[in-house]
């Protein structure tokens, strides 16, 4: 492996410690694409996680919003392990679960910093699926935690600005708020030039309420010469499926892989995130840097990068997404051409920018390297 000479934390060994599995939803694709292409710049890093079809289902508690993801039991000594031969400068905490709070532990006994990042407001989804006393008794544990974990903190990583005011209010004593990486492989494959006509839209990411995919059913009906791709799978889809049953043009792709999420946006014309509730959308930068526009809620984090903004189109609270649409429609087979090419080009600025990043945020709150 060829490091990167330049690196500020070129000298620095890092430990990640995340509840999510490793692309299962945005904060576990978000850290396996970043480590993917973090390792020149450190000299060491490893990821501590769930480990699929490794651990019982025993004392794990499900998801806000989706029972087929759960928050599960660490393997104590398999970290324990993995932790003593890294000899970590500084460990990162991704997620407010058995895994981020193990990381404090962690980082403590190794005498590393400690560094939080808060990707995912969990307080607001529990408000959105669960009852009220569940709820009361999830937004207590969360809040508790996510404030241990803030006040622990030398720093606090966003990727939104506001979100800051919220980590603010758990007691973090810095914040940054950070970029989102890109997998490689979204970039290296030749782009496909878009089509001169708007023939097929899609979107992709979980099938839940705060996704909004219902009102991509409605607007599909005064469509029906476009076809809508549905990629993804999660709680709503039965729910949905029957919305669209009497529909010819909806069709649902299930789960993708990272490849035929790429078949998908590619045979595109542009991408649908009209989520309710997004804290950056992923996604919609995916679809950038295959050369397709994005149609994204106004309130997603996204919209906080100036740098994206020719290759994102923002929804307003108050529009159908219909009226956007046929807004689409009407553009000259030149504004898709052109988009495409700005915003494979801001994707791929972004992502380096992601990088060196990290970089320079990793080497500023790190300890000094140990021999």
């Amino acid at each position: 492996m060829t490091h990167d000479s330049a690196s500020p934390a070129r000298h620095l060994r890092v430990a990640f410690f995340s509840d999510s599995f490793p692309e299962r939803n945005g904060t576990g694709a978000y850290y396996h694409d970043l480590l993917g292409q973090l390792e020149p710049y450190v000299a060491a890093l490893e990821m501590f996680q769930p480990l699929e079809k490794a651990r019982h289902l025993r004392c794990s508690v499900p998801m806000p919003g989706d029972p087929s993801q759960r928050l599960i039991t660490p393997d104590l000594f398999r970290i324990a392990k993995g932790c003593k031969a890294l000899r970590p400068d500084l460990v990162v905490a991704v997620t407010p679960g058995p895994f981020g709070l193990l990381g404090l532990y962690h980082a403590k006994r190794h005498r590393a910093a400690f560094v939080t990042a808060f990707h995912t407001d969990f307080e607001q989804l529990a408000r959105i699926y669960w009852r009220p006393l569940t709820r009361i008794l999830v937004n207590g544990y969360l809040r508790n935690v996510n404030r241990i974990l803030c006040r622990s903190s030398a720093t606090v990583l966003v990727n939104n600005s506001k979100l800051r005011s919220d980590v603010e209010a758990l007691g973090a004593r810095d914040t940054e708020v950070m970029g989102t990486p890109l997998q490689r492989r979204f970039l290296e494959q030749a782009p496909v030039p878009p089509s001169q006509q708007v023939q097929r839209i899609c979107f992709a990411g979980r099938l839940a309420a705060e996704k909004n995919v219902d009102r991509i059913i409605e607007a599909a009906a005064d469509f029906p010469n476009i076809q809508f791709d549905i990629g993804g799978d999660g709680p709503e889809r039965a729910k949905l499926e029957k919305a669209a049953a009497a529909l010819q043009n909806v069709h649902f792709k299930g789960w993708l892989t990272r490849e035929q999420l790429i078949e998908l946006i590619d045979g595109a014309s542009c991408l649908l995130l009209p989520s309710k509730l997004e804290t950056f959308g992923s996604v919609a930068l995916e679809a950038m840097a295959r050369g397709r526009p994005a149609l994204v809620s106004a309130n997603a984090g996204i919209h906080d990068w100036p740098e994206l903004k020719d290759g994102l189109i923002a929804l307003p609270p108050g529009q159908s997404l219909s009226e956007a649409i046929q807004s689409c429609l009407q553009q000259a087979p030149e504004y898709w051409q052109r988009t495409a090419e700005a915003a494979r080009r801001a994707a791929e600025q972004l992502n380096q920018a992601t990088l060196a990043q990290w970089a320079g945020v990793l080497a500023k709150y790190a300890k000094p390297p140990r021999p």
